[in-house]
Order: structure tokens, then C-alpha cells, then sequence
């Protein structure tokens, strides 16, 4: 050996057996060929380790998948390889990455290029086990095969194999053929590794029997990441499936708040990647990685599970009078009671010789009726929510509704006072008191929330949720916070909630404003403090609103938008 070589099989040896001087001393007094060997064995022990360390840390599945075909081929210093993966169905083995490399081929995993191979069959057409492709007799049995020339062998068929050599003018010679059993014994795929080669001679050689112990332990471990990232990929995917129905529930309830919701969550994320990549202003640092950009993106989904608990007739209420129905109509009943009376009572007068009316009516009977009609009217306008109810149309409400008319039982006022409070709601469609119940949705969503046991990496999901209703000079709900205590992320998802609601073009109580119309509100929001400035800036000079525009908002809602006044 020469010097440099054997102070490394030296260096090797102390590292694995310090704690063992005796037995170190007797390997180091052995002949050189045994320290080479066992220094060699300890590498590889050594690599297998690393190896394994890798696989257990890598949590994209394509990525995994080539890494252990790399690592596989790298330790068994072989040329080429194939990964198959076991169907779902456990009748065939895809293939999933192939590679040679004296041939430059990539091909699955993220190479980008596709294997578009027909899979191997586990099963024939009759049913019966296919034991003549030696993968899929692997993919059977779990044994290992090691080949030392394709060419020279019995018991299974190498058409294929030497349709590639044809085809490439390539030579397989030896093959190792391994299964991949996870943590329950259970074959999850097959690796195939070909041709191994002499680091001396750089010739193809048969791969070592020594060394398919190893190997083993290598597809073990590969068998084992795998399972583990698919657990944690399919997890992944049952907590955003139940996010998403949980949304649909919602949907069911009242289809604007779905439709919000959905809406709010891909504005949220539009926002969060154009942050990502402006280098101005405050935010020139911020920066959010794809894990963040998902809780982001999950709190953004949650944001309104609170409403799943909100009454549909308030989630809903489309106009000032409606609970379970509109009760306008209600008042239409009484005013086309009204018009009855003035009618019987005006043919009662007329009747001749008829002494049961002694009063005359006051207007003629069109007046009354017109006016009857014309105070109906103003009620159902004012039914209709708005963004402003001037004082003399609130007192025209009174007026109206403290009219009294007959009954059967008595008379009673026209309108009751609790009528009469909700027609003169001055914005919108809701009282006091559905607007406090709307707004308990972000305690009730903070309290759900909070009982959920979030992995690491989605634990801020409640205080971005629960934050989109928070302004930043404090007035905001539910618990006041001011700017300095708001994450970005919270003050992304408010400038994308109020947005949407702005320009929502399926709510029941109120058409969508025109594109203009909401970036004026918006513009008064931010000097107001109510929501960032900085990220409305962004919003308006990277022209987000008008990309979320497009996608979602009603062609006729998009107009002109002064963009300079507003950055």
C-alpha cells in the first residue's frame, strides 16, 4: 500500500474501533491486506450509515426515489439502475427512475424526463404469478437475484434487456436484484442495479456476494423513507382534504362564504409570492419559504371555520328585515291591508243613503292608495342594504311604522320597533346584534384553531386565521391588536379578505363594486391605518388586483384604476 492509502485505512480504523484499543492494536499488527479489508468494510458500513441518515431526511418523494437509486448505484459501484415501485393494486411494478450513467440516461424522479414505459407485470392476463421477468419475481418472493451475465443465464427472460443494449449499444452484464420491504415486511418496490465495476480496472465484474448484505440493509432503509415520506404525504394530504371540506360545509351553509373563502386563500398566496420577490420598501427582506407559504395558504382556508357555527340567516341576510324569510313581505300584507281598508272604507261613503261612514275621507281614494304605495316602496328601498342612510330617510321609517291601522283585535302600529331598528340599519344589512354575532366567527375560529395539535411548521396557523379581522391602529377584532403585534402574514390575509368582500360579485345583499370603486375604499383603508400600507403598495405597483381581476371578478366590474395615486 502506499503511504497516503494506508495512513487513510489507519485513519479509518482508529475511528471505528477507539473505543476497543485491544482490538484495534491486533487489527493494526495484522497483515496489510486485513487492514485494507476491514478499513474498506468500515467505509462502506461507514457510507451505509450516511446513507441511511439522507434517505431518512429527504421528504420530497421524487427526490427520495433518485437518491436511492444514486446511492444504491454509487455504493456497489455499478453503471446503471432501475427503481420500480409496487402499484397501489400490487398487480404491477412502475417504473420510477432509470439511470445509466456511461450513457448520460435520467429519466423519472426530477430529472424531467418521463418514463413512459409500459409498467411490469406482477400477474399475467391468466392470472397467474409472472416469475420469468426477474423483477417481477422479486417483486413476488422478496428474494435477491445476482446475476454475473445476463446473457449467459437460465429461468427468466432478458428480451427486453437486450433490446435496450440493441437500441443504445450498451452491454448488461451483472445484475443485482434487490426487493424493498418497509417497517411491516411488506415489498413496496424493487431496485435493480446493473453492471458493477472494478475501481481498479474500471471493468465490469460481478457484484460482490459479500456485499448483497449490505445492499439489502441499503433497500431497507430506502423501503423504510419511503414509507415514511408517503405517511407523511398522505397525512399531509387528509388534514388539507378535511380543510376542504370543512370549507364545503361551509359552502353548503351559504355559498357566498364559500366562494370567500376560496377566493381569500388564492389572493393570499398571490400577495405572499409577489412579496417574495419585491426588493423595496419595507418588506424588500421578507421572505417566505414553501413551508411557510402552506401555513400561510392552510391559515388562509381556515380563516372563516369559525362561520361554520354563524346562523345561516345571518351569514346570509340579504336584506334588513330578512331572518328565516324576508319579512318585507310581511309588510307588504299589511300595507295591502291598508289599501283594503281605505277601499271599504271609501265605498262606504259612497253608498247611497248610507249613514256608516259619517267621516269623509280626507284625499281622494287614488291619493291614498298612491300614497300607501309610495310609502311601501320607500320600505322596501330601504330594505336593501347600503353604505349610507341619511338621517331623514331613518326618520321617514318612524313616521311610517308608527302609523297605526285597524284589526280584528285592536290596532297596532305599522311597523314594530324592531322593524323599524333594522330598516334603519345606515350600512348593510345587519343590527347590532347580528353584526356582533358575524364577528364572534374569529373567536369561535380561534378557539377551533387552538385545539388542533399543528406539526412545527403549521403552528402559526391560528394567529394568521385569527388575525384578519385586526387593523393595525388597533381597532380591529377580536383582540385589538396594533401593527407592531401583526405578522405580515395576518396583514396580508386582511388586505385579501377585504378585498374579495369588496368585489365579490355572489354576495346576496350587495352587487360587487367596480375595480376603481374598491381600490378607492381600499386607498382610504391604508391612510386610515386599518390595513398595511406597505403591502397596499405592493398590491397596487405590482398590479395584483388586476391579475385577481381577471380570474375572478365580473368583466363589467373592471374598469380604469388610477394605479399612481395610490403608490
Amino acid at each position: 500500500m502506499t503511504q497516503d492509502k494506508s495512513k487513510k485505512y489507519h485513519d479509518q480504523l482508529d475511528f471505528f474501533f477507539a473505543d476497543d484499543p485491544q482490538l484495534l492494536a491486533k487489527i493494526m499488527g495484522a497483515a496489510p491486506e486485513v487492514q485494507k479489508s476491514m478499513a474498506e468494510l468500515c467505509d462502506r458500513v461507514d457510507n451505509l450509515s450516511k446513507i441511511g441518515a439522507a434517505l431518512s431526511a429527504e421528504r420530497n418523494l421524487d427526490k427520495l426515489l433518485q437518491m436511492i437509486l444514486e446511492e444504491a448505484k454509487q455504493f456497489m459501484r455499478a453503471d446503471a439502475g432501475t427503481l420500480y415501485m409496487t402499484s397501489d393494486d400490487e398487480r404491477h411494478l412502475n417504473f420510477a427512475i432509470v439511470q445509466t450513467d456511461s450513457l448520460h440516461i435520467r429519466m423519472g424522479g426530477v430529472s424531467g424526463n418521463p418514463i413512459n414505459w409500459p409498467p411490469v407485470k406482477l400477474y399475467l392476463d391468466e392470472g397467474q404469478p409472472n416469475h420469468s421477468q426477474v423483477s417481477a419475481h422479486v417483486g413476488l418472493t422478496g428474494e435477491v437475484i445476482n446475476i454475473p451475465d445476463v446473457y449467459f443465464t437460465d429461468g427468466f427472460d432478458f428480451s427486453g434487456t437486450r433490446g435496450f443494449d440493441k437500441n443504445t449499444g450498451y452491454r448488461s452484464k451483472s445484475m443485482l436484484v434487490v426487493p424493498m420491504r418497509n417497517h411491516e415486511n411488506e415489498i413496496i418496490g424493487v431496485l435493480q442495479i446493473i453492471n458493477a465495476t472494478d475501481p481498479g480496472t474500471g471493468q465490469t465484474i460481478p457484484f460482490p456476494k459479500s456485499d448483497e448484505r449490505l445492499i439489502i440493509s441499503l433497500a431497507s432503509q430506502a423501503a423504510v423513507a419511503i414509507t415514511n415520506t408517503r405517511l407523511i404525504h398522505n397525512l399531509e394530504d387528509l388534514f388539507e382534504s378535511f380543510i376542504r371540506v370543512i370549507a364545503a360545509a361551509i359552502d353548503e351553509k351559504s355559498p357566498y362564504t364559500g366562494g370567500h373563502i376560496e377566493r381569500v386563500a388564492e389572493l393570499t398566496l398571490m400577495v405572499a409570492r409577489v412579496m417574495n420577490r419585491v426588493d423595496y420598501g419595507r418588506y424588500a427582506d421578507f421572505y417566505l419559504n414553501e413551508d411557510e407559504l402552506k401555513e400561510l395558504r392552510i391559515a388562509a382556508w381556515l380563516h372563516d371555520i369559525g362561520k361554520i357555527t354563524t346562523p345561516e340567516y345571518v351569514v346570509d341576510k340579504a336584506t334588513k328585515l330578512e331572518t328565516i324569510f324576508d319579512r318585507i313581505h310581511t309588510v307588504k300584507a299589511r300595507f295591502e291591508l291598508l289599501k283594503k281598508q281605505a277601499m271599504i272604507k271609501n265605498l262606504m261613503h259612497n253608498a247611497t243613503g248610507s249613514n256608516l261612514a259619517s267621516t269623509p275621507p280626507q284625499e281622494p281614494l287614488e291619493d291614498q292608495l298612491a300614497r300607501i304605495q309610495d310609502d311601501f316602496e320607500f320600505l322596501r328601498q330601504m330594505n336593501t342594504g347600503g353604505e349610507f342612510m341619511s338621517d331623514d330617510k331613518k326618520q321617514r321609517v318612524r313616521e311610517i311604522g308608527n302609523r297605526r291601522f285597524g284589526y280584528e283585535e285592536g290596532e297596532m302600529a305599522l311597523l314594530s320597533e324592531e322593524e323599524i331598528r333594522n330598516l334603519c340599519i345606515a350600512r348593510g344589512t345587519l343590527n347590532d346584534k347580528e353584526r356582533k354575532i358575524i364577528n364572534n366567527h374569529v373567536v369561535v375560529t380561534l378557539k377551533m384553531l387552538n385545539k388542533l395539535p399543528y406539526p412545527k411548521k403549521l403552528r402559526r396557523v391560528p394567529e394568521f386565521a385569527g388575525g384578519h379581522h385586526e387593523k393595525l391602529d388597533g381597532t380591529g377584532y377580536p383582540n385589538g391588536l396594533k401593527d407592531e403585534e401583526l405578522a405580515p402574514q395576518a396583514k396580508i390575509m386582511a388586505l385579501a379578505d377585504i378585498f374579495e368582500a369588496l368585489t365579490a360579485k355572489d354576495r346576496p345583499y350587495k352587487k360587487g363594486k367596480t375595480l376603481s370603486e374598491a381600490m378607492r375604499i381600499m386607498g382610504f383603508m391604508a391612510k386610515d391605518r386599518h390595513i398595511d400600507a406597505e403591502i397596499f403598495r405592493i398590491f397596487v405597483k405590482e398590479k395584483i388586483y388586476l391579475d385577481y381581476a381577471q380570474t375572478y371578478m365580473d368583466p363589467k366590474q373592471i374598469d380604469e384604476v388610477d394605479a399612481q395615486s395610490y403608490v
